[in-house]
């Protein structure tokens, strides 16, 4: 699908992508290529290249917004969609652990707020907490 000015990802940003997920999981996660409509500026919906994996109860997407720029976010339901705070990035690699961080401490957020409150019954389709992320 053609995205007017803003070109697909280059296959150096891919391999960005693709080895901060196998540092992160230790192991290979599948990305797959999309196509999203995104406002851009506030003057109208435009169509960009965007990334997007699962990983552990969570979806994420990275758009292409423009040669260089990027926006992220994640999400366990599509209806309740979660971001880093940043609007853009201007570089992959600091989107890309942006994102996997940021859902990385709201999953340690929730596991502690859901040890704190009193027990319940455990869901079966609960996101993996552990390891909440490198090193830890």
């Amino acid at each position: 699908m053609s995205h007017g000015h803003i070109p697909d990802f280059t296959d150096n940003e891919l391999w960005i992508v693709r080895s901060t997920l196998k540092e992160r999981y230790g192991r290979k996660v599948e990305t797959q290529l999309a196509d999203t409509e995104v406002m851009l500026d506030g003057v109208g919906v435009t169509w960009c290249p965007a990334l997007f994996w699962s990983a552990r109860g969570a979806n994420f997407t990275i758009v292409k917004t423009a040669a260089g720029r990027y926006k992220t976010f994640f999400y366990f339901h599509p209806e309740h969609q979660l971001g880093t705070g940043i609007d853009n990035y201007d570089d992959i690699a600091d989107c890309t652990v942006s994102v996997l961080q940021v859902e990385s401490d709201h999953v340690r957020a929730q596991k502690i707020k859901t040890d704190e409150s009193p027990a319940q019954d455990d869901a079966p389709d609960k996101p993996d907490t552990s390891p909440i992320f490198w090193g830890d």
